[in-house]
């Protein structure tokens, strides 16, 4: 790793797994100093382990919840002296159509995806403002830039995730602030896996192979492992990105630039070209 995020002090939401653990992994081995939040202490204990000692303050909170919010961000400043970077990754994705989802559980969606980050971003942006500005990265999905069939809460959390980010960039850039959005596609996690279930069972395979035929119609025809979604996190978190703010990167394999129309039309499938 080449430091590039050395000196720095992080939050990082949902830090116990999938993607928020390897963003937790990467930022340490980049030089930050990390406070990990999620709702389960054994999965923050397992990134804490992985990490060098005294790298890594676990947080056992909800991102629901304002007072556990302002909570973090104060843990933060008290481990690190400060913070610089926010990233908010927390989120859940359970399915169901409008008329299907249980009312409760559109709302705890919305509250997890969309809520939490408002929370955690007004209680962190004073703060990074009194010490000349700080960098937030906001982990969207492509579910905010597209749809996914049933998924109506996952995909209005996200969508409402990247214009809540473009109004924060527009609002703070003033404040020494930059707000960007990393859009992940299909990416190899147990949330992702798990959603496979039922296409697994449709298709006689396992959740590996249903995500290989999910994507097979990308430009990389794979999904991708959560290592490669840190790097576009690291860059956004970094002084590389410091005149970039608003912005929203699809990491994606290519998937935004693919008509699936067109692509089973046509029997295409990229990884074989």
């Amino acid at each position: 790793m080449n430091g590039q995020l050395k000196g720095k002090v992080a939050l990082i939401t949902g830090g116990g797994s999938g993607i928020g653990q390897a963003i937790a992994k990467r930022f340490v081995a980049e030089g930050a100093k990390i406070v990990i939040t999620g709702r389960r202490k054994e999965a923050l204990a397992e990134t804490v382990a992985a990490c060098p000692e005294g790298t890594v303050l676990p947080f056992a909170g909800d991102v629901t919840n304002p007072d556990d919010a302002k909570a973090m961000v104060e843990a933060t400043v008290k481990f690190g002296g400060k913070i610089d970077i926010l990233v908010n990754n927390a989120a859940i994705d359970p399915p169901g159509t409008v008329v299907d989802v249980p009312i409760e559980q559109f709302q705890r969606v919305i509250e997890t995806n969309l809520y939490g980050p408002f929370y955690t971003m007004k209680h962190a942006i004073p703060v990074m403002s009194k010490s000349g500005g700080g960098s937030i990265v906001n982990i969207a999905s492509l579910a905010g830039l597209r749809r996914i069939p049933a998924m109506p809460a996952y995909c209005a959390s996200k969508s409402g995730l990247i214009g809540l980010s473009q109004t924060v960039a527009l609002d703070h850039g003033k404040d020494g602030i930059r707000c960007n959005v990393v859009a992940p596609g299909a990416t190899s996690t147990a949330m992702l896996e798990n959603s496979m279930a039922g296409l697994a069972k449709a298709l006689d395979t396992d959740s590996a192979g249903a995500l290989l035929h999910m994507t097979r119609f990308n430009p990389i025809a794979r999904p991708a492992t959560t290592d490669e979604v840190t790097g576009a996190v690291v860059f956004f978190a970094s002084d590389d990105s410091a005149i970039i703010t608003g912005t929203v990167l699809p990491v994606d394999a290519g998937s935004c630039v693919v008509d699936p129309n067109g692509a089973a039309l046509a029997g295409m499938n990229w990884g074989d070209a």
